[in-house]
């Protein structure tokens, strides 16, 4: 039984994840999506909540597993002995600089430890969590870049952290 990992922050989850999700699932007999902590990044929703979400949006794919983990990847891969292969999700040329460094650095950590890339489909290239974030953040709708499923629960949050972010803003600029 070959098992692959999934990781990133997926905050929040996008389609393009759930891309990447559902064809890794095809081509491993058991996908493990990971929802890592990197403390270089803040987040707008808990370590639980994209859980949550992730476990929302896989609801019915058979061979899938959400779990979480707070520290480096490759330990994650140590401690789970039943894990095969890294799989990670490529949308751009910047993605694949970044990502072949992470693959070579998980590989040094843990000799174990190999990397597969999957390019993002030619519809999902251009979503990014941060991408959801900003047009989320000025009401644009993301129905098109988020699972229908937790479409809402996402669209309520990043309004309402635009909101206090904004009214943040404000009352800096009245101390000035």
């Amino acid at each position: 039984m070959k098992t692959a990992i999934y990781p990133g922050s997926f905050d929040p989850a996008t389609n393009g994840h759930l891309d990447i999700i559902k064809r890794a699932s095809t081509m491993f007999d058991k996908l493990i999506v990971v929802v890592l902590i990197n403390p270089l990044k803040s987040y707008s929703f808990t370590i639980a909540e994209r859980r949550g979400l992730l476990e929302k949006a896989t609801a019915g794919m058979k061979n899938i597993e959400i779990d979480s983990y707070d520290g480096l990847l490759a330990d994650y891969f140590t401690q789970r002995s039943d894990v095969d292969v890294i799989v990670k999700g490529l949308r751009a040329t910047s993605d694949f600089e970044y990502e072949f460094q992470m693959a070579h650095t998980n590989k040094d950590l843990n000799p174990r430890a190999e990397t597969v890339f999957i390019p993002a489909s030619a519809n999902t290239t251009f979503i990014s969590s941060s991408m959801v974030k900003q047009v989320a953040m000025f009401g644009g709708d993301l129905s098109k870049y988020v699972p229908a499923v937790i479409h809402k629960e996402i669209s309520v949050r990043l309004k309402a952290e635009f909101e206090e972010k904004k009214r943040l803003a404000v009352l800096n600029q009245q101390d000035l």
